[in-house]
């Protein structure tokens, strides 16, 4: 049994404003590290007292002091800043300290819209914003939760804003996950708009809806379900397909043959949830196979350890991947 150790921390200088920050309403913040760490917290004023694992306690009270910080300079913190925290630690390893290096990360990696400063998390996704940066196509395949849309429209809003493309391109293919197109109201755009919202909420976050909308309405940004790429050549676009598990290996095909002069092309798709009819292949997988080895063509795989959700989900994804394995493969897809 490990042994347990007290340590205490004073946290200076005194802030009642920066405290209840760090806490959290009714301790909110210090339950959930408690939960996730195993360390017990006892805390009166800005005096805390750890009881737990002798390194557990040395990495809590870094992390507090840490965060302590941020609340000092009137950073709100919540609960998904603390997962993601925990996350990049380790959970019950010692957070890392901001270092020089680090900072230096943020700066390259970093993705600079006019209304939000985006900071990829150090591992897959610096990598993939590496790679949409220096592949005129790029693939980001892994499940939910990633950051693998996100990212690629940052990367696009970031482009347009620089002009380093002329307008965006944002594709979803209209497949159909257990439901039926028909059924829906409206006319064909109001019928696939509720496949690409996490795209308009994407831009909305970044750009403002206003302005949106008004590059909407200018064709500088456009939303469309793939069918609509059929015969066009993209120029001086970022385009981004997503859910490309859902194309057909046609579907692939057409779209990368779409790609013109002064394009770059990122391609998201979680490979456990394709919506596809039964025996039909996926266009994402096809291409994971045709394209591998091509040097000109980015890859970045995510895995459940990036998922940057509620933790539950990460533990979902885990679970699912475990079955999957533990079954044969009675679905050629």
């Amino acid at each position: 049994m490990t042994s347990q150790q007290t340590a205490t921390i004073l946290l200076e200088p005194n802030n009642p404003t920066a405290l209840i920050n760090l806490c959290g309403q009714f301790d909110a913040h210090l339950k959930l590290l408690e939960e996730r760490t195993g360390v017990e917290i006892r805390n009166r004023g800005n005096r805390f007292q750890l009881v737990g694992p002798e390194a557990a306690t040395r990495a809590m009270g870094r992390l507090l002091e840490q965060l302590y910080q941020q609340a000092l300079k009137g950073e709100e913190l919540t609960p998904e800043a603390l997962h993601l925290l925990l996350q990049d630690s380790g959970i019950e390893q010692p957070p890392k300290r901001k270092d020089k290096a680090q900072s230096e990360d943020d700066k390259r990696f970093g993705i600079r819209t006019r209304k939000v400063l985006i900071k990829p998390r150090p591992g897959k996704q610096q990598d993939y914003v590496h790679q949409i940066r220096t592949h005129d196509i790029n693939f980001g395949i892994g499940p939910a939760g990633t950051g693998k849309t996100y990212l690629a429209v940052a990367c696009a809003v970031e482009a347009l804003e620089r002009e380093e493309v002329s307008r965006i391109l944002l594709v979803r293919p209209a497949v159909e996950a257990g439901e039926k197109l028909g059924f829906l109201p409206g006319d064909l755009s109001q019928k696939v708009d509720p496949y690409l919202r996490p795209l308009y909420d994407a831009l909305y976050e970044m750009m403002g809806f206003e302005r949106v909308a008004k590059l909407i309405e200018r064709n500088v940004i456009e939303v469309a379900p793939l069918a609509y790429m059929r015969g066009r050549t993209l120029n001086g676009s970022f385009v981004i397909l997503d859910e490309s598990q859902n194309t057909t290996r046609e579907q692939m095909k057409m779209f990368l043959t779409r790609i013109g002069f002064g394009s770059t092309a990122v391609i998201t798709g979680d490979k456990t949830q394709i919506d596809l009819p039964k025996g039909v292949k996926s266009g994402l997988l096809h291409a994971m196979e045709v394209l591998d080895g091509v040097k000109e063509i980015g890859f970045t795989y995510f895995g459940s350890k990036d998922v940057v959700r509620h933790p539950l989900v990460q533990h979902i994804v885990e679970a699912y991947e475990r079955h999957e394995e533990a079954q044969p493969d009675g679905d050629a897809r």
